[in-house]
């Protein structure tokens, strides 16, 4: 049976959605079912992956970023989806081990997170590219920061615990986010200043869905720093934090209106043509 098209098919050129599928009678083609049966797959798979913290070692060693491991109180995989407060703390021994690292007379500006989060694919894939761009700015700046900390079975508050455990003024986490069927490989990116266990979301910056087919890394890289750098100016983040450099731009100048006279003066928004 041959697919008869839907007549709005032109408008998938225009995003990642399922729309437009067209129908083979009473039901979707096969086609189309079968890529949502894989695109689902491959959601599923994302949230059960393990991080793959040999390659991002090795990434990071390429870069010569200085790195080391922690773990949430989550066992496993498992109850790590069940129980998620468990991917929210760090596991003793490890807050133990970050705080002999504090230094206590001048914070380091910032820690950063590479965690699993719920789509490893995403930290995996696109967490070093990202840092690889970023981290030299910030050293350029000044900055100060401590080694890479790769987190196992992470879930974004657990840049709170890390955060106080290694004297930070900022905490930033890449994770991968809950994975949708047109996006397993979505990496979020969270912000914090003076992270404490018990910050809650509205305290948090977050620049979402950082993947090729998402927001590219190299303006993920710009935003962050942005954010980063103005958090710690300002001293905050959360909701009282914008990425408004659209709203500082200057504006453009007003065009030429050339009058019959071969004169010339500025247009202003209230002047009409006629």
């Amino acid at each position: 049976m041959s697919v008869s098209p839907d007549a709005w098919s032109s408008w998938k050129k225009f995003t990642g959605a399922r729309i437009a599928l067209g129908r083979t009678g009473g039901s979707l083609p096969t086609r189309e079912w079968l890529d949502f049966s894989l695109a689902h797959a491959r959601a599923q798979d994302a949230v059960h992956l393990s991080l793959d913290v040999s390659s991002i070692q090795r990434q990071l060693d390429q870069i010569s970023e200085p790195h080391l491991c922690v773990r949430s109180t989550a066992r496993d995989r498992t109850d790590y989806l069940q129980y998620p407060d468990h991917g929210r703390t760090l596991h003793p021994d490890d807050f133990q081990h970050l705080t002999k690292l504090r230094r206590n007379d001048t914070p380091y500006d910032v820690v950063v997170i590479i965690a699993d989060g719920l789509s490893a694919p995403a930290a995996n894939l696109h967490a070093v590219p990202l840092l690889s761009r970023l981290l030299p700015r910030l050293r350029n700046a000044g900055w100060t920061n401590t080694p890479i900390i790769i987190a196992e079975q992470a879930r974004v508050a657990l840049q709170d615990d890390i955060g106080h455990a290694l004297n930070t003024r900022l905490s930033l986490i890449l994770l991968g986010e809950r994975p949708g069927l047109s996006s397993p490989d979505s990496l979020g990116a969270y912000l914090t200043y003076n992270p404490q266990r018990g910050r809650h979301d509205a305290e948090r910056n977050c620049v979402s869905n950082i993947r090729p087919e998402g927001l590219p890394i190299s303006e993920a890289a710009s935003t962050l720093e942005y954010l980063l750098i103005n958090a710690h100016a300002r001293r905050i983040t959360g909701i009282h934090l914008k990425d408004d450099r659209n709203l500082n731009a200057s504006p453009s100048p007003p065009t030429p209106i050339v009058l019959s006279t071969g004169e010339s003066k500025r247009s202003s928004p209230d002047e009409k043509s006629g």
